[in-house]
C-alpha cells in the first residue's frame, strides 16, 4: 500500500466485527447493509438450519447469488469441525463478489474472514486487495488466533469491534456514525 493510500484509509478506517458464535455479528452487518444498500457490495454468510440443527453455511452475495460454503453433508479435503468446505464455490461466488464490490461500491462487505475461508488462497488475496484499496471494508473476522487474521486485526487502518449480544446496538450506532461522518 502506498503512503497516501494508507493515510486515506487511516482517516476512513476499515470496520471489522468479531465475537463469539451466535452473538449477532451477521445480523449487525445485515442491518448496516439495509441502511446503505446502494453503497455496499460483497457477501454475507448465513447458517443453513433444519429443525434447529445447523447443517452448514451459505454465501449470499448482495446482488443475489448464492452458494453452499460448508455442509455436514459435503465431502471435501477441507474441513472445519464437522463441516466440509467448498473452496471452489467460495472462489467463484465470494471472491468474485469482493472484486465486483471493489470496482463498483463504496463499501466492501466481507462476512466472514475465518477458518473456512482461509482454505482459499484466492480469498486471502481478495481480502488483502479490498483492505489495500481506497474502499472501506465492513466485515466480520473470526476470533481465532491465526497469522493472517492477526495481521489484519493489527493493521493501523482497521477498527475492531467485539460484539457480545448485549453491546450490539451501541456498536451499531458507533459504526453508523463513523461511516456517515466519513471518518473515525
Amino acid at each position: 500500500m502506498r503512503a497516501e493510500e494508507l493515510k486515506s484509509n487511516l482517516n476512513r478506517p476499515h470496520i471489522l466485527i468479531t465475537g463469539r458464535p451466535r452473538t449477532g455479528k451477521t445480523t449487525l452487518i445485515s442491518e448496516l447493509i439495509q441502511r446503505w444498500p446502494e453503497r455496499c457490495g460483497g457477501f454475507i454468510t448465513e447458517e443453513i438450519r433444519e429443525r434447529g440443527e445447523r447443517l452448514g453455511f451459505r454465501l449470499r452475495t448482495l446482488d443475489g447469488r448464492m452458494a453452499i460454503l460448508a455442509s455436514i453433508h459435503l465431502t471435501s479435503p477441507y474441513r472445519v469441525s464437522r463441516y466440509g468446505v467448498d473452496v471452489e464455490s467460495l472462489d467463484k461466488i465470494g471472491v468474485e463478489a469482493i472484486y465486483r464490490a471493489i470496482e463498483s461500491r463504496e463499501i466492501v462487505v466481507i462476512d466472514e474472514i475465518g477458518k473456512m475461508e482461509l482454505y482459499s488462497l484466492k480469498f486471502q488475496q481478495a481480502v488483502l486487495a479490498a483492505l489495500n484499496s481506497p474502499k472501506r471494508v465492513l466485515g466480520v473476522i473470526h476470533l481465532a488466533r491465526l497469522p493472517l487474521l492477526d495481521q489484519i486485526r493489527s493493521r493501523p487502518d482497521v477498527v475492531l469491534f467485539e460484539v457480545d449480544g448485549e453491546n450490539n446496538a451501541a456498536i451499531k450506532k458507533r459504526i453508523i456514525s463513523m461511516v456517515e461522518s466519513g471518518g473515525k
